[in-house]
């Protein structure tokens, strides 16, 4: 049975406690912060919820991600920077014996974690390491994916970071560390055991454990939000691990991708941008007719109460009322959603140009 996107009566930040935060194309690209989500942040905390910042990019240490985020105006303590590093170190040392040797491909700060875990580094293939670790760096090297396809192809257990093929820079969209370890896999056969990053709901299990503070019970699942821009990993693995989610359109996802998802790749709750973590959410409804009708005001009846919109399906193509209306998007989303798992090609019909995801930031 399809899942549609789902409304709330109050606030995300308020309905919420916990708000897992992805970082690249959601707070900030590269260097350069994303226009209102530090506001937006601020106003969250500032009704109770909790934001912890959970990262695939696992070359950096977390009291620097801290104070960059610090730059933006955030209170930010490095406890609440969930890193891929962080998460892959406490995932090798449950699969190794304690003291075991590894070899790390990555940044000091994937280093330090190893080291935090109670594990040794190994500098080369011929120190026999019990496993292989593989983060993304900018500096990553060929001799590098070299040592760790050697070490990999002598029986080390090869672990991953993540598995994002592409990151957000300040220039446009580079390789990410998924793209890198394609190499070893094509150099030795061998598929990483697992991958700390996202789409694996690891991290945010992870982090869940490490927000409780001072003894406390860890917040329940369905008390936290996973937010990100990224279907095939920050909302697939929302998906996976059972947390509602909540895609942006700030970063790599587009209207086109959303309309066509999969079901495992769908979000809970779809929004312009960060300021739509303090708003409640409309739940798009379907018409008698086959339409689907989406409000601010909550009435799909109502629709001089507020921003009302409209899409069906017509002559094998998808129509909206108002190509700029973040409703039009999520109407146009649970009827293709729908369409699609009726058995239909939603690759058939034409779906509407939401012009780019500016037309729909309010």
């Amino acid at each position: 049975m399809t899942r549609f996107l789902q409304g709330t009566t109050q606030p995300l930040s308020q309905t919420y406690r916990l708000a897992l935060l992805d970082l690249d194309g959601v707070v900030y690209r590269g260097k350069n912060p994303i226009g209102h989500a530090a506001d937006s942040i601020r106003a969250a905390e500032q009704t109770g919820m909790t934001v912890e910042y959970t990262t695939n990019n696992s070359s950096r240490f977390q009291h620097v991600v801290a104070e960059q985020l610090r730059g933006f105006g955030l209170d930010v303590e490095p406890w609440q920077v969930i890193t891929s590093a962080v998460v892959a170190a406490r995932m090798v040392a449950r699969h190794v014996e304690p003291g075991s040797s590894v070899l790390v491909l990555g940044a000091e700060h994937l280093r330090d974690e190893v080291s935090k875990a109670g594990l040794r580094i190994a500098e080369a293939a011929q120190d026999n390491p019990q496993a292989v670790i593989q983060g993304w760096y900018p500096d990553l090297a060929w001799h590098e994916l070299a040592e760790a396809s050697y070490a990999v192809e002598r029986g080390a257990a090869y672990f991953v970071t993540n598995r994002d093929l592409t990151i957000p820079r300040e220039l446009g969209i580079a390789p990410g560390c998924g793209s890198l370890i394609q190499a070893v896999i094509n150099a030795t056969g061998v598929q990483p055991v697992a991958s700390a990053g996202k789409p694996e709901s690891a991290m945010y299990d992870e982090a869940r454990l490490l927000a409780a503070r001072d003894g406390e019970e860890p917040v329940a699942k369905q008390a936290c939000l996973a937010i990100g821009d990224r279907l095939d990993t920050d909302i697939e693995a929302g998906n996976r691990g059972g947390y509602d989610s909540l895609a942006v359109l700030t970063g790599v996802t587009n209207p086109h991708e959303l309309m066509t998802a999969p079901a495992h790749l769908r979000p809970t709750f779809i929004v312009p941008d960060l300021r739509g973590l303090n708003e409640a959410q409309c739940a798009p409804i379907r018409s008698d007719d086959g339409s689907w009708i989406c409000t601010d005001a909550g009435n799909a009846a109502d629709d001089a109460a507020g921003n009302a919109a409209k899409a069906w399906i017509h002559a094998n193509v998808l129509h909206v009322s108002d190509s700029g209306n973040i409703n039009a998007l999520r109407a146009a989303c649970c009827l293709a959603w729908e369409y699609a798992d009726s058995g239909e090609d939603i690759a058939s019909i034409a779906l509407p140009d939401f012009a780019g995801t500016k037309a729909l930031c309010r």
